[in-house]
C-alpha cells in the first residue's frame, strides 16, 4: 500500500478506466499523460484559482456501469506545483478506507473516513452539469431528457417560452451543437435570447472551442447590444476561443474602447487569460486596467502571476521603461 505514489498509479492497480478533468477556470478534459506530469511537477498547473488546482475523477471497472466521481482540490505551490504531501494524504485517507479496490460500496464506518477528506470539494451546480454533459457524450451516452426541449425551444423560437428549460439541457445542447448539425439553430437564435437562457448557456460555451460561424455571430452580438449584461454573457462565450484571430482583434479594439465597462476586464483576465501571454498586449491591458479600476487592480494582478503561462509577461511589465507612472505605482503599492 505505501508503494502507491500517484493518484494514476491508484486507479491503475485498481484497474479502473478513468478520465480527468480540470475544473479550474474551465471544465476541461486532461490528458491522461498531462495528468501524470502534473502529479510528477514536471509540469505546472495551468489554470489555477485561489492558489489551488481542482479535478474530476471519473473512474469505473469493466464490471460496473456506473462510473464513480471524485472531485479533489489540491493545493499549488508558488510556480504552480501540485503541493506533493497533500496529494499523498490524500492518496493514504482513500487507501485507509476502501484498500485498492476503488470500486468497493464502502461501509458506514468508510463512508465517514471519505467524507471527513480534506481535499474532497463540491463543485458549483453549473460544473456538475457541464462535467455530466462531457461525460455522456465522451462515453456515449444519450444526452438528460433536457436536451431534447432545448433543441424544440431553439427551433421554434417562441423566445418567452423558456419556463421549462433545464440547466442541464443547456450544457447539453452547447456540447454537442456541433456534431449534431444545431450551429444553425445556435446562430438564429443569439440575436434573440432572453438574459435567462444567454446567460447560462454562454456559460456553458465558455467551455467549448467554437467555429468560425459562431465566434462571428458572437461578435456581432457583442458589437450591438448597449445591455452590460448581454455583453458579459457574450463574451465568456469566447472564452476558450479567446487565441481566435477574430477574438484576439475584438479584444484589443475592447482593451482601446473608453466606454469599456470594468466588468470586461474581469471576465479577460479570469475567462481569456492566454491572450495576455504577450508582453505588448498584457501592458496595454494593465494600463487599461489601473485607468478604469485601479480598486481591481491588486487582486487582478494577483490571480493572474499565479497562471504559469502569464507570469512571465508581467515581470515584463513591470520592468518595461514604458509603462505610466500611475502602472508604475499600482505596481509600486503591491510590494508596500
Amino acid at each position: 500500500m505505501s508503494t502507491i505514489a500517484t493518484i494514476t498509479e491508484l486507479l491503475t492497480l485498481s484497474q479502473c478506466q478513468y478520465r480527468i478533468y480540470d475544473l479550474g477556470r474551465r471544465v476541461e478534459k486532461l490528458s491522461k499523460e498531462i495528468f501524470e506530469k502534473l502529479e510528477h511537477n514536471q509540469l505546472p498547473h495551468p489554470t489555477p484559482i485561489q492558489g489551488h488546482a481542482h479535478f474530476a475523477v471519473c473512474f469505473w471497472q469493466q464490471k460496473s456501469a456506473s462510473p464513480y466521481l471524485w472531485f479533489i482540490k489540491l493545493p499549488l505551490d508558488e510556480r504552480g506545483l501540485i503541493n506533493q504531501g497533500a496529494r499523498n494524504h490524500f492518496i493514504a485517507i482513500i487507501v485507509e478506507a476502501l484498500g485498492t479496490d476503488l470500486s468497493v460500496n464502502p461501509t458506514e464506518k468508510q463512508e465517514e473516513l471519505l467524507k471527513n477528506n480534506p481535499y474532497i470539494f463540491t463543485p458549483s451546480q453549473y460544473k456538475l452539469a457541464m462535467l455530466n454533459s462531457f461525460l455522456t457524450d465522451e462515453l456515449k451516452q444519450p444526452a438528460s431528457k433536457y436536451y431534447q426541449g432545448v433543441v424544440t425551444y431553439l427551433s421554434e423560437q417562441k423566445w418567452q417560452n423558456w419556463q421549462q428549460i433545464g440547466a442541464q439541457g443547456i450544457t447539453d445542447f452547447a456540447v454537442r451543437f456541433n456534431h449534431d448539425n444545431h450551429q444553425d439553430l445556435l446562430i438564429a437564435a443569439l440575436p434573440h435570447l432572453p438574459d435567462n437562457v444567454l446567460q447560462p448557456l454562454c456559460s456553458a460555451l465558455e467551455n467549448i472551442t467554437l467555429p468560425l460561424n459562431v465566434i462571428q455571430a458572437i461578435i456581432e452580438r457583442l458589437k450591438n447590444t448597449e445591455s452590460a449584461i448581454t455583453q458579459q454573457s457574450m463574451f465568456r462565450a469566447l472564452a476558450t476561443s479567446a487565441e481566435h484571430p477574430y477574438v484576439v482583434d475584438y479584444i484589443d479594439q475592447m482593451l482601446t474602447d473608453e466606454t469599456l465597462a470594468p466588468d470586461m476586464l474581469v471576465i479577460l483576465a479570469g475567462r481569456c487569460w492566454q491572450i495576455l501571454a504577450d508582453k505588448d498586449r498584457c501592458l496595454v491591458f494593465l494600463e487599461t486596467l489601473v485607468r478604469k479600476a485601479p480598486d481591481m487592480f491588486a487582486a487582478l494582478f494577483k490571480d493572474l502571476v499565479a497562471i504559469p503561462s502569464v507570469r512571465p509577461y508581467l515581470f515584463q511589465c513591470m520592468r518595461d521603461t514604458e509603462r505610466s507612472p500611475a502602472l508604475a505605482k499600482a505596481i509600486g503599492t503591491l510590494f508596500n
